[in-house]
């Protein structure tokens, strides 16, 4: 098949069975050059197939895939290779490039390697002790060497800290080439994509948005099929039974006319039945929390607190008092490493083992503590589905079963095991068990990793009104932005409350700010002082410079200074940007 000057990729009719069924069936596109596409969909729909499908990582049932003769691709993995495991950062940039390619030299390697952030004491370093944002340069560093025109992303965002996942929206932005994001992180999409696949239903709907608006634009188009097939089906029902009034009229009276009439409507029902607008099947499967209301002044009470990865480990970071009441949602955010998923699990274990807490960890009495594990090892791998829900509440072996069956998993599914279960469907389970409970505090580390778009939605919604107390870990901005009302930051070994995101963001990117904003009645007399200090001077110094600028606007155009107005002007914005006046 030849392709036209502008197209890099092109599929016909490409499919892909499974023994649960089509996964993929009859996908045709064409892929542009410029196209920058986000590839979104529910956890399981077949993104991630669809990608190898493409790569050529992975046959089709039926249909083709055309790669251009001028187009040169490479798939970024979502995991390390296990073979790359034991090889220093240069052999795995060189690891498995093509004899077709021209082969780069050492130095190309060492250049795009420390383009990518890593400086030279690194690149001799295994491959297998970097962290999972260290991993995903690695990977891009694998792929930018052999400088292609179209890159395949399969979920680079998942567990990168803030700083990285910023780090890779700005390289996403700035590199010239095409490529298909497979993601969650609606931020992300938004901010590097100019068109939308969504993949449901086992077929892709192909918007030239970005992934809000796409998202936007296919619910009017939904709704409007809704419409229309409620119009098409009242139509199906009313010929339906006409037809069957006229077939007992026929029978009765023992009318041909009347009975051949009734076999022609019956078949005008089956041609309406077959060219009804379909609608999508949707997710059945909403994600519902329920909480409990602890009547006090604190559900959680920390103080002089030193965490650490384990007991004998050193200290990551340490906290003066910080108290957490029913209604609050925190975010804790931070650098990977610095210590937000040691923090939960210490809380966790000392909720665990309560006469042998940790110092400075202080539960109410009646609280009942949820935890989520970002590794979701709380779920057993022996255990069936079924037996997995036990230890979450105390309900019927058929209660159990409706659960299930409710978030997707099929009555067939149920005697499969645990160690079976692909990521995003063991978190779903662990889901399915946090919400059979009634919990005052919530512990959620990294809950959104294996969340699609509207399971992080759907996350957000209930938390906003989950009646206990929440601590989570995330790196999504919306996510955060939509769900949480308190800001708890690790930075520096030291963790801090502040109330502005703005800020938070500032310093994980490494610019400048002011002194932290502690909660509303819990400030120090000393820290409120200063910082009410330094908003004065900086308010007085904004109100200075305005009169500055007023006044020499009000001159005559020949004695005005435009550099300065200009000057003033910078400085009236930064000043106004760290007042949150803008």
């Amino acid at each position: 098949m030849t392709l036209s000057p502008n197209t890099l990729l092109s599929a016909q009719s490409v499919s892909f069975d499974t023994a649960f069924g089509p996964l993929l069936a009859e996908i045709s596109f064409g892929l542009k050059k410029g196209d920058r596409i986000g590839l979104i969909g529910h956890n399981g729909c077949g993104k991630s197939t669809l990608l190898k499908i493409l790569s050529g990582s992975l046959a089709a049932s039926s249909g083709t895939v055309t790669l251009s003769g001028q187009c040169l691709m490479a798939r970024i993995e979502q995991h390390l290779p296990a073979e790359l495991a034991e090889c220093s950062l240069i052999d795995a940039v060189f690891s498995h490039l093509p004899e077709s390619l021209d082969q780069p030299e050492r130095w190309q390697a060492e250049v795009l390697l420390a383009t990518l952030g890593f400086d030279e004491t690194a690149w001799e370093l295994t491959a297998g002790t970097l962290s999972g944002g260290q991993h995903t340069r690695l990977l891009l560093a694998r792929a930018l060497i052999r400088q292609p025109d179209l890159l395949l992303l399969d979920e680079p965002s998942n567990h990168l800290d803030l700083p990285t996942l910023l780090w890779l929206e700005e390289f996403l932005k700035n590199w010239g080439g095409s490529f298909v994001l497979v993601s969650h992180d609606r931020s992300l999409l938004d901010n590097v994509t100019n068109c939308t696949w969504i993949l449901r239903d086992k077929t892709l709907q192909f918007i030239r948005l970005p992934c809000t608006q796409a998202r936007q634009a296919l619910e009017e188009r939904d709704a409007a099929d809704a419409l229309r097939r409620r119009a098409e089906q009242k139509e199906i029902d009313r010929v339906a039974k006409s037809a069957k009034r006229l077939a007992v009229w026929g029978s009765v009276y023992d009318n041909e006319k009347l009975a051949r009439k009734a076999r022609q409507m019956e078949k005008q029902v089956d041609r309406l039945k077959q060219d009804q607008t379909e609608v999508t099947a949707g997710n059945l499967w909403k994600l519902r929390l329920n909480g409990e209301a602890l009547p006090a002044d604190r559900v959680l009470a920390l103080s002089d607190l030193h965490v650490r990865p384990a007991p004998d480990a050193p200290v990551l970071f340490k906290l003066d008092e910080m108290r957490v009441k029913s209604g609050d949602r925190i975010a804790l955010v931070g650098r990977n490493g610095g210590g937000k998923s040691s923090l939960l699990h210490t809380l966790w274990r000392a909720f665990c083992n309560l006469e042998n807490a940790e110092p400075g960890v202080v539960f109410h009495p009646r609280v009942r503590t949820g935890y989520y594990d970002q590794s979701l090892q709380q779920l057993r791998d022996d255990d069936i589905l079924s037996d997995a829900l036990v230890q979450f509440a105390p309900l019927t072996e058929e209660q159990r079963k409706m659960a299930l069956i409710g978030a997707g998993f099929s009555y067939l599914r149920h005697q499969q095991k645990v160690s079976t279960l692909s990521g995003g469907e063991r978190s779903r389970l662990l889901f399915i068990g946090l919400t059979l409970a009634n919990y005052s505090l919530l512990l959620l580390d990294e809950p959104t990793n294996h969340l699609d778009m509207e399971g992080k939605e759907e996350l957000a919604e209930t938390l906003k009104t989950f009646s206990g107390a929440v601590l989570l870990v995330s790196h999504d901005r919306r996510f955060i932005e939509q769900s949480c009302n308190r800001f708890w930051l690790i930075d520096h070994q030291r963790l801090e409350e502040w109330h502005d995101l703005k800020s938070v963001y500032g310093i994980l990117a490494g610019v400048p700010q002011l002194t932290p904003a502690l909660p509303v009645g819990e400030q120090k007399p000393e820290a409120a002082k200063v910082q009410e200090t330094q908003e004065e001077r900086l308010l007085a110094l904004l109100l200075e410079l305005e009169g500055k600028l007023e006044e020499d606007r009000a001159r005559k155009p020949k004695h005005q200074k435009p550099g300065l107005q200009d000057q003033w002007q910078q400085q009236i914005a930064e000043l106004s940007a760290m007042l949150d006046l803008t």
